[in-house]
């Protein structure tokens, strides 16, 4: 399946032209990489009825990458709703997080939640090592690349890369995340 994601521009595109004048606004994705990146419509014109296209107000870049991810998954107890009464929706820390009877299946639904509000950020990457086997199990299932060290200062997207992007808003808030092109993200 092919799909074509317009935004207003591409950030940190790496290997293209678009061409004379013209500017990217377009990742056209095939699978779990990026197909090209060029003018929409030029990828439309060679793509046409053959891709789905997706249209944000927003421009298409790098996903965030989040290196203390462990920390923030493993030190933090992100409340289910249900507990927002008793708990709050922040995540619980410290003294407050030591009093909670935290079990496997409760680190697990933290974990998720916590996943969740990355994504909605606009992750794509992020760093461990996680030593709770619940926590370990949510990232490997959330499709976030886990990376060893930080991402290089150059890497960006790239035709034949993988299709690992967030929009971001003009406030700098994340409209969609994806991640081996599978749209995981959408602000409502």
């Amino acid at each position: 399946m092919l799909t074509i994601h317009r935004a207003r521009r591409v950030r940190g595109a790496e290997g293209g032209d678009p061409g004379p004048g013209a500017e990217a606004d377009a990742v056209l994705v095939s699978g779990d990489r990026i197909a090209d990146i060029g003018p929409y419509e030029r990828l439309r014109a060679e793509h046409g009825e053959r891709a789905r296209v997706r249209e944000w107000d927003g421009v298409l870049a790098p996903g965030r990458y989040e290196p203390d991810a462990a920390a923030f998954l493993e030190a933090a107890y992100h409340p289910d709703p249900r507990e927002a009464g008793e708990l709050g929706t922040e995540p619980v820390t410290g003294e407050a997080l030591a009093a909670l009877a935290m079990t496997d299946v409760r680190w697990g639904g933290s974990a998720r939640r916590g996943l969740q509000r990355l994504l909605a950020a606009g992750t794509t990457a992020l760093t461990g090592p996680f030593e709770r086997a619940p926590v370990r199990k949510a990232v490997e299932r959330s499709g976030l690349r886990v990376l060893s060290a930080p991402p290089p200062a150059s890497g960006g997207l790239s035709v034949g890369g993988p299709a690992d992007f967030a929009v971001f808003a003009e406030d700098g808030s994340a409209l969609a995340t994806v991640l081996g092109g599978r749209l995981v993200h959408r602000r409502r």
